[in-house]
């Protein structure tokens, strides 16, 4: 198996500056797992964000590119490769270009929330 701590280090790195703004539901070494603190009709907070290590690679979600897929639009065609479904970009390895992608895109996001009133 191989050692993804540096992967999750780095793609925490890029969800962890909202944490405060959020509610974390888990805050270990194997996930970040971030939510809102505004309630949707089933009662539930909207999901903002995760980081999560799995078995042989590290996913980063972000809730925002499902709710909002403009956001995708000037995405490179490298970090849409990493996506799986319509929220979830999945990591074998740090790769400094796409993870200074993903944080403009996390940052996009969080304003986008932040527009629509769901963070403040």
């Amino acid at each position: 198996m191989p050692d993804l701590s540096p992967v999750f280090a780095e793609l925490r790195q890029i969800l962890a500056p909202y944490a405060p703004h959020l509610s974390a539901n888990r805050d270990d070494a194997q996930e970040l797992y971030l939510d809102t603190r505004h309630l949707q009709k089933n009662k539930k907070p909207l999901f903002f964000g995760a980081v999560q290590v799995k078995k042989s690679y590290v996913s980063f979600h972000l809730m925002p590119v499902y709710a909002q897929p403009d956001l995708l639009a000037a995405a490179s065609p490298e970090l849409k490769a990493r996506m799986q479904g319509k929220s979830c970009f999945n990591f074998k390895a740090v790769e400094p270009a796409l993870f200074a992608e993903l944080a403009a895109l996390t940052k996009a996001g969080y304003a986008s929330y932040k527009a629509q009133g769901f963070v403040p």
